[in-house]
């Protein structure tokens, strides 16, 4: 989204129509308003779920909800739109992501902010999981520890790996979480290469440089730029014909070939019951960071079979969801 596109959307977003709320914690009569600060569109289907969550609870856009836009905003521009959202002052903000997050906490100390981070107390969001303190709470997974499962997971499906690659966003996966997985991977005689990128642009051509250095499998780290430029990675995995694990098992049902994780519209829809919490005037800072209870190992045959490669039976063995 440009700029200009931006800001005029704010500036027209448009009054809901009142009615009486169905739930007795809600004012009767009260219209809230929340924004987004997001680099991934609206129509993506977290924000599907999401709202489809917030409705089933009785919050309706264009009855009781009117929603500020602030989707599908490059990085660079993150801090300048939540500057403006701040300004046509919501109830609330919706913060995807660390990056975003970090940008909407420079703007405001005192509108509730609910974000989903990978690792909110990592990320400097907040300062205990348990008591969030300030204006911030959300949704986190822990991610380091993940993307270190998801490691052994590719190792795993690659019999005899000797070298792997980890694509990395240096603005999510910190030099001490690459080097806990630069160390798992040679406790079992395996070279991990990183191999970082910072904008939609550098994708294709740091995962090209992976190839170039005869690494046998990717680990696709956590961060939302690999998401939200998912068409992107995932092709270019199967161009290179190079075995991959991605964050979400989405993501293998959409063409990877391997995704371990909670699934993302169950995080969204977390983070919606938590915004619930909020609008109703619980202080964000004495909610408790949430986590995921649920994580799927997804493998796709198809995709296995699409670059050449067979994947051992007894790790398919081990999948929740097998793609055949």
């Amino acid at each position: 989204m440009k700029r200009r596109e931006f800001i005029t959307l704010l500036g027209g977003a448009a009054a809901s129509v009142s009615m009486p709320l169905s739930l007795c914690a809600q004012e009767a009569g009260r219209i809230y308003r929340i924004g987004f600060v997001s680099a991934a569109p609206r129509e993506e289907p977290m924000y599907v779920a999401f709202f489809e969550e917030l409705r089933g609870l009785g919050f309706v856009e264009g009855q009781n909800l009117s929603v500020i836009p602030g989707f599908g905003i490059r990085n660079e521009l993150l801090g300048e739109a939540a500057a403006a959202l701040v300004r046509a002052a919501p109830d609330a903000i919706i913060a995807a992501g660390p990056i975003a997050a970090r940008a909407a906490q420079a703007a405001t100390k005192t509108i509730p902010i609910l974000a989903a981070s990978d690792d909110m107390v990592e990320d400097g969001l907040v300062t205990s999981m348990r008591r969030p303190g300030g204006n911030t709470t959300g949704v986190s997974l822990l991610a380091p520890e993940l993307d270190g499962k998801r490691q052994d997971l590719i190792m795993e499906a690659v019999p005899g790996i000797r070298r792997i690659a980890a694509l990395s966003d240096p603005h999510v996966s910190t030099p001490p979480h690459l080097q806990d997985l630069k160390e798992a991977a040679r406790a079992r005689d395996v070279e991990l290469l990183v191999f970082s990128a910072t904008t939609p642009e550098e994708i294709a051509p740091a995962m090209n440089e992976a190839s170039v250095a005869s690494v046998q499998a990717l680990n696709v780290l956590a961060t939302p730029l690999f998401f939200f430029n998912r068409q992107t990675v995932l092709a270019r995995a199967t161009e290179l014909r190079l075995p991959a694990i991605y964050q979400w098992p989405e993501m293998a049902e959409q063409g990877g070939l391997a995704g371990y994780g909670p699934r993302i519209t169950q995080w969204f829809r977390q983070l919606a019951r938590l915004l619930i919490q909020v609008l109703r005037g619980i202080n964000p800072g004495e909610l408790p960071v949430e986590q995921p209870t649920r994580f799927e190992f997804v493998l796709n045959l198809r995709a296995a079979k699409a670059i050449g490669h067979e994947i051992p039976a007894g790790l398919v063995l081990r999948a929740d969801k097998v793609i055949e």
